[in-house]
This record gives structure tokens, C-alpha cells and sequence, in this order.
């Protein structure tokens, strides 16, 4: 019996109980064992003792050394080959899980960042070519390192070869989108169904001329959603899906997870039948390749991320992202105020042990003032008037702010906008240095290593975005392209600039102090237990508002984690923390009974 046998007997019932349940279709069933046996089979041999290994070793992603980083591969090296070539590099900062951004076939220049696909199964040429990608990912495993690629699998370009043939009138073709003659059922589903984009792309579906069918698109009218009612569509994209696997990609990126399956009359968010297909996707990724792991964008609240995760019995995703974390540190950076952050890190403590983060303080999109507006209410914020100061203190008009971004989505009905820039920038590093201001600069970059600090004492494992490992700052020359100046996300989705990299290693310059400051952090993370998979994490009150606490604790380990969001001298003082303690960053020693910490510092202490 081969592994793939062993693998797909235990698994075999649970998946013809799901896929039955959803599509009733036998047929379709062993069409998609076949494409499962197929894939297992076209698996190189380096791929399957990966498999194994990782079958010996599920938790090989969260260990204390999972760094990871994430970018644009045009505009980190230029191209795939470039990228291969930069490896040496990304060693040199201890990376393990590259993250790169959408490259495959894609549409130019109307692509959303080439989230809108056409090609599943074929690297964009502007990039390179699939024989790139295999060798790409066969250099990172020799370094140790792990590729994540998006698979978006919600939707295509309307250039997809699908897309084309279904405007050509072959009813097959449009049965895989969600397709009506008339707006009658489409205008009842913008009833429900929100928009993802209120002023940009307005409503859920588009009058397509060519076939004179409305088509729902969530996104942006380029983007047709696909119908997973169909059971072609989804043994097609499995199909696609295991072959980026065996191009050697080990960590899928499900874009728009939630927005899988329509229902009339609902939001078509969260749905039962969007777990149901993404169990049968584990399933599958168990089955063929399970050395592949599965990483979900769900852009929710902390309470409605459970879901993804499934059970422990059943599970869906390996990870997901944290990205509530990311709005509510840069919410108590522009306050000096923790309170939401602990609340909002206080109900991911709250989920089940398997559930699993990669966090992160900025990434390709923009950053969406998302808090919980009931627990701000409670601690006195105004909902409407606190995102209206947070966007206007990160895009530089509020009296008095460091900040420097640029506001994204504006809604001039609910008040409602979005926050581009990158971390220096936001931190207040532009700003000091395009006025020669050195003391300005300085407190940027204590700002920037806390807001680092903080994903690093988290659960799960941290991420950078490209560039801030330097302390790159925002490219304004955006809006003198008329393909790019309409979309302020593109103010920090810039060239990644090597000259500066360069300069990690001069002493006293920006990229050096920032370089060196994450170099202390990861090193410590590395070397240090209580980072293991196997810590508890909690938060801990520091009766002051502007200091966060967080607690790791494995076996009879203990690490006290400060953090001050303020500019301030800060004390603190932690109940029941009594006993002498080590500060892993000073090596000296400390209390986190009675401490205090310098503006925008942070401590890890552990108990002797």
C-alpha cells in the first residue's frame, strides 16, 4: 500500500460523505479520486519525503524560528529568477516562509494586484515561467525555507479561458459563475449582500453585454465570481491547486474565503457550505501532499475566526491571518491607549489551542479600521469620530501627528476610510527625516522595533512586509503613474530599494539600527522555549492603559512581555509577578512587579 492509499482509505469516507452532501454527484466523486491519484502520482520524490517528514512533524510552522516575510516578486528582484537569486539574503535575515504575492497569469494593467487570474496553472510572463517557480521552490527547500502562493479561489479574470468561452455563449462554461437573464434575483441579493467595495465597485453584479447575463462579482467588475454549486468547478480548482503543490509551493493562501457560497437572501459570508468545501480541500491536501499547509484570509472578527480553524477532529485551515491585531496596535500607537488591543487579543486567547495566527503589522493591503465598536463604546470612543482620527492621524492632516499615509476608500457617507503606508512612514521615519530632524527619526524607529516587537511575543509567528526589515519608506511617486495613482495602496507597494539594503551594515543609519533591532528580536525568539508551539499566551493587567502585557508560558518557563505604546516614561505594576526575572533584551535584572520602560520600549523578562 503507497502512502497516497494509506492516506486516502482514512479519509476516504468522511470525503464522499461531504461531497455527496454538497453535490449528490458519484460520478464527479470518482472523477475527483482520480485527479487526487493523478496529482499523488505526478509528485516528485523530493515532494513525498517532505510529505513525510511533514506527517512526523505537523507543528514544523510554529515553531520559535518561523520568520516570515511577504512581497511582490517584480518589486523585490525584478523577476522569479530574481528572486531565487536574493535568497541569500532573505538567510541572512533568518526567513523561513516567503510569502510571494499573486504570480500567476494575470490580465494588464486591470488585475487587483493579480488577484483577478486567468491562468491557474501558469506563472505570469512578466514574472517568468513555471520551470522558475520549480526551481525557486526547490532552492528555498535546500535553504529550509517554505513558498506561499495565493490560490484565489473565489473568483477568476474575465479573461479566464472559462470566462471567455462562457461570453461565447457555451452554457457550460456559464454555469460555472453565478449567472441570471434578468436583474431580478441579482438586485435581491445586493439587498444582503454588502459591498466589498462601496465606492469603487459598487453592488455584487454586472451586466455582461456579450451574453447578456448579470454576473455576480463581489470584487471588482474584472473579477467573476465562480459557482461552487458546480461540482466541475470545484475538481477543477482542486486540480490546479495540487499542481502549484507539485510545482513544490507549500503553503496555499486562500483569498476570500468566507465569500465562497451564494445564498439567496444572506449575506453570502461565513456560510455552512463554505466549511464544507474548505474541509474537503484538507481533505484532499492531507491526502495528496500533506507536507502542503493551508492559510485562509478571513478579514473578520476574532469570534467569527473560529469556524475556519473547524475542530480538532475536523480541521479546515492550518492558519489564518491576524489581522484584527494589526488595526488595534495601530490604533494604541496613535492613542497610547492598549485597552482594545488587550480586549481583541483577549478573545484570540479565547479560541480553542488549534487555532493558529500569522501576524503581522503591515502587508501588500491596506490597514481597515475594523475595532470593536461596543467595547470601544464601554471604554468612552465614539465609533465614527475614532476611525475619523485614526485615518486623519496616519495620513498627516491631524494636528501634531509623526504619521505620513494616505487614506484609502474613503466612504463620505458612513465617514468610513482605509489607511496606506508603510510601517516607517506610519512610524514617523519619513517624517523626521525628510525635516533633518535625527531626534525625530530615532523615535521612529523605537516606534517601528515596538510595533515589530509586539507580532514577535504573540501567538503564532510574526511576518514582515518586504522593506520594513530596512525601514523603507513610502513611494509617492505613485501618482505619477496613470496606471497606479488611483489606488493609494500602491504608495507602499514600491520598488524594494537595494542601494539602502546595503546600508544594514553601515552603523548608525536607519536600515542598521532597524536591521539589528529585528536581528535581537528573531534571535531571541529562536533561542528562547517559551516561543515553542507548546506556550500558553495570555494577557496580563498592567494598571496602566499605555502598556501592554503578554505572558508566555511553557512547562515551567515563564516570560513576561511589556510593551509601552506611549512616548512617555511608563511604570507598571504586574500582580502576582513577584520574584527576580532576567531581561532577555539587557541581559540584567528586572521585576515586572514594579518596572518601568522608556518611550516606545518594550522588555522580555523570565522568570529565574
Amino acid at each position: 500500500m503507497t502512502a497516497f492509499e494509506r492516506r486516502l482509505a482514512a479519509s476516504r469516507g468522511e470525503l464522499e460523505q461531504l461531497y455527496l452532501g454538497l453535490y449528490g454527484r458519484e460520478d464527479k466523486l470518482r472523477e475527483l479520486e482520480e485527479l487526487m491519484g493523478r496529482a499523488y502520482g505526478a509528485r516528485g520524490l523530493t515532494l513525498r519525503r517532505l510529505d513525510g517528514r511533514r506527517e512526523r512533524d505537523p507543528q514544523w510552522y510554529l515553531r520559535g524560528d518561523m520568520l516570515g516575510m511577504t512581497m511582490y516578486t517584480d518589486l523585490f528582484a525584478g523577476s522569479i529568477r530574481g528572486v531565487e537569486e536574493r535568497l541569500p539574503y532573505l538567510a541572512e535575515q533568518g526567513v523561513k516562509y516567503l510569502h510571494l504575492m499573486p504570480l500567476l497569469k494575470m490580465p494588464h494593467p486591470d488585475n487587483d494586484g493579480g488577484y483577478a487570474v486567468e491562468d491557474f496553472g501558469t506563472v505570469d510572463p512578466t514574472l517568468g515561467t513555471n520551470e522558475d517557480l520549480i526551481s525557486l521552490t526547490a532552492a528555498m527547500r535546500r535553504r529550509g525555507m517554505s513558498l506561499c502562493l495565493d490560490f484565489v479561489l473565489n473568483h477568476t479574470a474575465d479573461t479566464h479561458p472559462w470566462a471567455i468561452r462562457a461570453k461565447a455563449g457555451e452554457r457550460e462554461y456559464q454555469d460555472r459563475y453565478i449567472c441570471y437573464d434578468t436583474p431580478d434575483i441579482p438586485r435581491e441579493f445586493e439587498r444582503t449582500v454588502p459591498d466589498v467595495f462601496p465606492t469603487t465597485a459598487p453592488g455584487s453584479f454586472i451586466w455582461v453585454e456579450e451574453m447578456k447575463k448579470y454576473v455576480c462579482s463581489s470584487f471588482y467588475p474584472f473579477q467573476w465570481d465562480l459557482n461552487y454549486r458546480n461540482p466541475d468547478v470545484f475538481n477543477d480548482m482542486v486540480s490546479a491547486m495540487l499542481d502549484l503543490a507539485n510545482m513544490g509551493v507549500e503553503v496555499l493562501r486562500i483569498d476570500a474565503t468566507p465569500y465562497l457560497w451564494k445564498e439567496l437572501g444572506t449575506t453570502c459570508r461565513n456560510l455552512p457550505q463554505v466549511h464544507t468545501i474548505m474541509r474537503m480541500i484538507r481533505l484532499i491536501t492531507d491526502t495528496v501532499c500533506p507536507a502542503v499547509i493551508l492559510k485562509g484570509e478571513v478579514v473578520m472578527a476574532p469570534r467569527e475566526l473560529a469556524p475556519y480553524f473547524g475542530s480538532e477532529a475536523r480541521p479546515e485551515c492550518h492558519l489564518l491571518y491576524n489581522s484584527s491585531s494589526m488595526c488595534t496596535q495601530w490604533s494604541a500607537l496613535a492613542t497610547a491607549d492598549t485597552r482594545q488591543l488587550k480586549h481583541q487579543l483577549d478573545e484570540l486567547h479565547s479560541l480553542p489551542r488549534h487555532c493558529h495566527f500569522v501576524n503581522y503589522i503591515r502587508c501588500h493591503d491596506d490597514i481597515g479600521w475594523g475595532l470593536d465598536e461596543e467595547y470601544g463604546k464601554s471604554i468612552g470612543q465614539d465609533p465614527v469620530a475614532h476611525k475619523k482620527y485614526l485615518y486623519e492621524f496616519y495620513d498627516g492632516t491631524f494636528p501634531g501627528t509623526w504619521a505620513r499615509g494616505e487614506r484609502y476608500n474613503f466612504d463620505p457617507r458612513t465617514l468610513d476610510a482605509r489607511t496606506c503606508g508603510t510601517t516607517a512612514s506610519l512610524c514617523g521615519i519619513e517624517k523626521g527625516g525628510f525635516e533633518g530632524d535625527e531626534a525625530q527619526v530615532a523615535m521612529g524607529i523605537r516606534r517601528d522595533l515596538l510595533m515589530h516587537s509586539v507580532i514577535m511575543a504573540m501567538a503564532g509567528f510574526p511576518m514582515l512586509s518586504s522593506g520594513d526589515e530596512i525601514g523603507q519608506v513610502n513611494g509617492w511617486d505613485y501618482k505619477e503613474d496613470p496606471d497606479r495613482r488611483e489606488d493609494s495602496r500602491n504608495i507602499h507597494r514600491t520598488k524594494f530599494n537595494w542601494d539602502n539594503a546595503a546600508k544594514r551594515t553601515v552603523p548608525g543609519t536607519v536600515q542598521q539600527r532597524i536591521w539589528d533591532g529585528l536581528r535581537e528580536l528573531e534571535n531571541m525568539r529562536r533561542a528562547e522555549p517559551a516561543f515553542s508551539a507548546e506556550s500558553s499566551v495570555t494577557t496580563w493587567d498592567t494598571h496602566n492603559n499605555a502598556v501592554l502585557s503578554l505572558i508566555r508560558t511553557c512547562g515551567d518557563r515563564k516570560l513576561v512581555c511589556l510593551f509601552n505604546f506611549s512616548g512617555r516614561d511608563e511604570y507598571v505594576h504586574l500582580d502576582l509577578m513577584e520574584g527576580e526575572y532576567e531581561d532577555l533584551i539587557s541581559g540584567g535584572a528586572d521585576t515586572p512587579s514594579s518596572t518601568s520602560l522608556p518611550p516606545y520600549g518594550y522588555k522580555f523578562l523570565l522568570k529565574k
